[in-house]
């Protein structure tokens, strides 16, 4: 029988305040995160006004200043600069110049080639061209049998090699496959030691219309000390050029001829064309500035540790009048980062923070080549050694193809790649907290479209830092005018972001920093 006098001591005493533990503090802070204030940020970031955010244009500076207001109003303070800014040292090169050189004669820019603007400028004399039909390498056909292609240009077909009822010779089956993938060739090509990969365009005319704006845009490139190695270029062709260069070798055959003989006999026909080539491409630079955008809130007894979340906040601009908002890419993780970072402010504020520090970055230049990443993981404000993890966000406002019937998912990739005990953390997060359905689809290291390689978090990856990326897959509206922000799904969008709050609450407050126990790609 329990003590009655005890509980009669007990009514006596002053009320106290119920005080929360860990898990209730995780569900009071997650719920300050609302699709409500997701849409209020997203309708002003990705509105005409901001024209489409272009890195190191007028857009992108608005956002930049919009972001660090919305930090300063949140109690979150400034860098010890006294500014929320990183900046980043930028050169920009203007689009559209060069010339490829075979025997004497000109192929010129836009007539007879293409490429797309991220490529690296490149003057290389190069020994000779390798027809390597549809520049595939699989078990029962292979175009680069018996073909040395080191150091030399790779000439290469669109989609893959069929038979005469139009079945691929790489699937039995008609049509094109996954393994067709323009990206899977050129990486190909590169890990055989081409210099250069030429595609050959049938619709060359189409094409170079249809990628105007990618072909159009501006260069960036970082001004470091030090840059990577480059990789090979690779350019569009047209069928004109294809065949000027097989005849300059002295082939009487052209690429329709090389093609037919593919299907007819149902295996490669690959060719060495011996002639000299010259890739002159060089373009005007001049210096311009960017910044990634810092939101850092201090822990306490653990605050020499840091987490990091990202996300991209500039998108591809305008042309002419047509504004390319980016409301899902990467306006929906932009606002994502902005309401983690208000809710652990106030989190801190109650005396509730966290125990390790957080940094919400906002970055620039990831549409120009992951560069605002880049130049944080080469210049970091707080020690990389004591970086725990980035927790990157790239699109996840709407549903892709494979999710029509159940939205209740989002895409994780990387999470196991270089620590066990982040992938675990997360998964739990999400079964105990929001019950998504997490889809591991991209993080094969088979996946065509290597996503894994695509977004800010890989940066961080090569540094032997922890990723996760989530990501909701591309759609219809990918990196065109139509990503606008009425096509988000806020509520989806609410419980994606919880979910990274609820990973990140964990990592920041847990005892033991998460061990990296696997060695980076």
């Amino acid at each position: 029988m329990k003590n009655k006098k005890f509980f009669l001591f007990l009514a006596a005493l002053p009320f106290l305040a119920f005080v929360p533990g860990p898990e209730d503090e995780a569900n009071k802070y997650a719920a300050t995160i609302t699709a409500d204030d997701l849409g209020r940020h997203l309708n002003i970031l990705a509105s005409d006004e901001y024209e489409g955010r272009e890195t190191g244009k007028k857009g992108q500076k608005m956002a930049a200043e919009y972001i660090s207001a919305r930090f300063k109003e949140m109690g979150i303070p400034a860098l010890p600069t006294g500014s929320y800014y990183q900046p980043i040292d930028l050169f920009e090169k203007q689009p559209g110049a060069g010339t490829i050189t075979s025997n004497k004669k000109e192929f010129r820019f836009s007539s007879d080639f293409f490429y797309i603007s991220g490529i690296d400028d490149i003057k290389r004399k190069l020994p000779s061209v390798v027809f390597a039909g549809y520049g595939m390498s699989e078990a029962n056909y292979d175009d680069y049998a018996g073909i040395d292609v080191k150091d030399k240009v790779v000439m290469i077909l669109p989609g893959e090699p069929h038979d005469k009822k139009g079945r691929s010779l790489i699937t039995g089956k008609p049509g094109d496959s996954e393994k067709s993938d323009r990206r899977q060739k050129v990486n190909l090509a590169r890990e055989k030691g081409a210099a250069a990969v030429f595609i050959v365009l049938s619709n060359y005319a189409t094409q170079l219309q249809s990628m105007k704006h990618s072909i159009e845009a501006t260069t960036l490139r970082l001004n470091l000390k030090t840059e990577e190695k480059t990789q090979a270029p690779f350019f569009f062709i047209s069928f004109g050029m294809a065949d000027a260069l097989l005849a300059n070798a002295g082939s009487v055959e052209t690429v329709n001829m090389l093609t037919a003989h593919i299907r007819k006999k149902k295996k490669p026909k690959s060719i060495e064309l011996k002639q000299e080539i010259l890739i002159d491409v060089q373009r005007v630079e001049k210096q311009i500035s960017s910044e990634n955008v810092l939101g850092f809130i201090e822990g306490s007894d653990l605050k020499e540790e840091i987490i990091v979340v990202t996300a991209h906040y500039d998108h591809i601009g305008k042309e002419g009048d047509v504004v390319y908002n980016g409301a899902d890419d990467d306006g929906s993780g932009t606002v994502a980062i902005m309401e983690m970072a208000e809710a652990f402010a106030q989190a801190k504020k109650d005396g509730r923070g966290p125990r390790r520090s957080m940094l919400f970055m906002a970055v620039s230049g990831e549409e120009k080549g992951l560069l605002g990443s880049r130049w944080y993981t080469e210049n970091p404000v707080f020690p990389l050694e004591k970086t725990v993890c980035d927790l990157n966000i790239d699109m996840i406002g709407r549903i892709d193809t494979f999710h029509v019937k159940n939205k209740n998912y989002v895409y994780i990739i990387g999470s196991d790649k270089l620590s066990t005990e982040l992938h675990q953390i997360n998964e739990a997060a999400n079964k105990k907290y929001m019950q998504l359905e997490l889809d591991y689809k991209y993080n094969s290291d088979k996946d065509p479209n290597r996503f894994y390689y695509r977004s800010d978090h890989y940066n961080f990856a090569k540094k032997n830092i922890p990723i996760i990326f989530y990501f909701n897959g591309t759609h219809k509206d990918y990196h065109k005018e139509t990503d606008e922000v009425k096509k988000i799904d806020f509520p989806l969008m609410e419980k994606r972001t919880r979910l990274v709050f609820y990973t990140a609450w964990e990592l920041a407050n847990r005892d033991k920093r998460i061990v990296v126990d696997k060695k980076p790609n």
